[in-house]
């Protein structure tokens, strides 16, 4: 697991906390749908009076499948009334229903006895101190995009496209990563000067992939050559936290290594990127590299097994354009 005890133990408390907010909240929309529609309240008690006499049947003769089936219609006809109700009063069908974070484990952080996706994805974000990354998604994704930084009114030598017509052909690629994420296996290198979107677009990817239920690490460089570091030097069993942090970086669902190249590069730094992508590469797990390096540089500053794998094995998009933050700025 990798977790202290008191880290387990404050996400069991995050889900019990989840799960009474939900019963708090469909009390509180109980209380407002009775008081509107009166009538509700009568469904909702013949509701509970059939699931009584259910039981009651069910203890007092198991064969009597004739009235468990009578009673099964009437709580059935009961939860329509009741459904059909709320919508010619203009409330959501589904309304004086328990709400969910997760429908896949009903925030209880569990299926059976394995760990939901939403459980792995919390253990995620303590290990890696990204708690921050829904923060970043919730502002950076693609419902805020806007293709409006991008200009159209020059053609860049390098791709034989305006930086506009560019950006909506990385867009349109970028989606379909995501649409074909965990049915086909792919890689991105995104790459481009400071400040026209690379990272943006990464957590637009990474929002997408997170509400899909997929476990997603979001590392800069320097974050993922500090945690290799410490796990090729340590002793065994000396941190397992650390340990831990390395097993998820080489098996969650997708990494994203942001600003590759700004690290300190030396063959320790080669050897531990090399191990990192081709282990992915071989166990299928999707990884994004975004970097300001062209690929001249990245060819000049690591070595030809990484240059060679990230060309053989990346879908390479290129971001044209003039620096977004300066833009805002004026």
């Amino acid at each position: 697991m990798g977790l202290k005890n008191y880290q387990y133990s404050k996400i069991l408390r995050d889900y019990d906390e989840k799960q009474l907010r939900n019963k708090h909240e469909l009390e509180r929309r109980t209380k407002i749908a009775y008081s509107k529609i009166p009538k509700l309240k009568e469904i909702d008690d013949s509701i509970i009076t059939v699931a009584m006499k259910s039981a009651k049947t069910l203890l007092a003769n198991f064969d009597n499948q004739d009235s468990i089936d009578k009673l099964k219609e009437a709580a059935k006809s009961a939860k329509l009334k009741r459904r059909t109700l709320l919508k010619e009063h203009g409330f959501p069908e589904d309304y004086l229903e328990l709400q969910y974070q997760c429908t896949s484990c009903m925030d209880t952080g569990f299926i059976g006895s394995d760990k939901c996706h939403c459980f792995k994805q919390a253990i995620v974000n303590v290990l890696y101190s990204q708690s921050n990354i829904k923060s970043a998604v919730s502002k950076e994704n693609f419902s805020n995009f806007s293709f409006d930084y991008y200009p159209n009114n020059y053609i860049d030598e390098s791709i034989g496209l305006t930086p506009r017509q560019n950006i909506e052909k990385v867009v349109d690629q970028a989606k379909a990563f995501i649409r074909n994420f965990g049915t086909s296996f792919e890689n991105l290198l995104i790459y481009g000067n400071t400040g026209v979107g690379k990272t943006f677009l990464t957590n637009c990817i990474a929002k997408e992939l997170l509400d899909s239920s997929y476990t997603v690490i979001y590392l800069t460089a320097f974050q993922l050559f500090d945690i290799l570091e410490k796990n090729k030097f340590q002793k065994d069993g000396e941190n397992e936290e650390v340990e831990s942090q390395f097993n998820y970086i080489l098996d969650c669902d997708l990494l994203i290594v942001d600003d590759l190249g700004t690290e300190l590069t030396n063959s320790f730094i080669n050897t531990q990127l090399y191990l990192c992508i081709n282990e992915r590469y071989l166990r299928e797990k999707s990884t994004i590299i975004s970097t300001n390096l062209s690929l001249d540089n990245i060819n000049a500053k690591y070595s030809e097994r990484i240059f060679s794998r990230i060309i053989s094995n990346y879908t390479l998009l290129k971001i044209v354009g003039d620096d977004i933050r300066l833009q805002k700025c004026i």
